[in-house]
C-alpha cells in the first residue's frame, strides 16, 4: 500500500489540535508568501495570524515564508510600516495624527524601506520571536525563543538572543552546501512522504542516497 501524503490545503491538519493552523490556506493578504505545510501554533487565535503576528504591513514590502517552516506562539514580523523618521531632531510621526499637520506627510511617505521580509524553507522560529524589517533567514536555520533578529540569518544557521547572534551553525559548511543542493522540500510530494524517516534523521549523505532520480544504491 502505498504511503499517502499529507494535505497541504487542510487549514487545520491536526483536528484535535485547533492551535495549529497551516498558513497557506489562511492568509489572504496579497503582501504575504508561504509555501506548503508552514505552519503556526496559538493557544488563542492562530487564524487572525495576518493581523496579530504581522505588524504594521502597509507596503509595498512583502513576507515570504517558505515552505515547511514551524512558526511558535506569538512569533512576529514587524514590517516596513512601523519605521519612523530619526534623521531629524524628532522621531514623531506628526502628519499622521491630522489637522494641519497632515500637510506634511511627504516627510514620512518616502522613508527608506528595507526590502522584503524573507524566511527560508524548513526554518523554525520559536517561541515569541520577532523578525524586523528586510531580515533575511536562510534555509535551515533556528532562532531561539525570545530572540529578537535584527539581521540576516545564514542557512542552517542557530541565532538567539536580543539582538538575535549567530550560536553555531547546524552542519558543516561542506554539507550546509549538500544540503542546498538537495533541496528535500523542492522534491515531489509523494517523495518525501516515502522517505521522511531519511529527511528527518538520516545523514547527508542518507538524503543524497534517497534524493529523485537515484537508485537504491545511491550511484545514480
Amino acid at each position: 500500500m502505498p504511503a499517502v501524503p499529507a494535505d497541504p490545503t487542510l487549514l487545520h491538519p491536526m483536528p484535535e489540535q485547533p492551535r495549529v493552523v497551516l498558513l497557506k490556506p489562511l492568509v489572504t493578504s496579497p503582501l504575504i508568501e508561504v509555501g506548503d505545510f508552514s505552519y503556526y501554533d496559538d493557544p488563542d487565535d492562530p487564524t487572525a495570524f495576518e493581523t496579530r503576528n504581522v505588524l504594521y504591513h502597509y507596503g509595498p514590502e512583502k513576507l515570504v515564508i517558505g515552505k515547511f517552516c514551524a512558526l511558535g506562539e506569538g512569533v512576529r514580523f514587524i514590517m516596513n510600516g512601523a519605521n519612523h523618521r530619526m534623521d531629524g531632531p524628532s522621531t514623531f510621526p506628526f502628519p499622521i495624527m491630522g489637522g494641519s499637520w497632515a500637510e506634511h506627510f511627504d516627510l514620512i511617505a518616502d522613508l527608506p524601506g528595507r526590502g522584503d521580509t524573507v524566511v527560508g524553507n524548513d526554518v523554525w522560529l520559536g517561541y515569541r520571536s520577532l523578525v524586523m524589517p528586510g531580515v533575511r533567514i536562510g534555509h535551515g536555520a533556528v532562532v531561539a525563543s525570545g530572540s529578537v533578529v535584527v539581521d540576516d540569518v545564514p542557512d542552517y544557521g542557530i541565532v538567539g538572543g536580543n539582538p538575535a547572534r549567530l550560536i553555531r551553525r547546524r552542519h558543516s559548511d561542506a554539507d550546509i552546501d549538500r544540503l542546498l543542493a538537495l533541496a528535500w522540500w523542492d522534491w515531489p510530494l509523494q517523495h518525501i512522504t516515502e522517505h521522511i524517516r531519511t529527511i528527518m534523521s538520516g545523514s547527508v549523505d542518507d538524503l543524497e542516497n534517497a534524493a529523485p532520480g537515484r537508485r537504491e544504491d545511491g550511484h545514480g
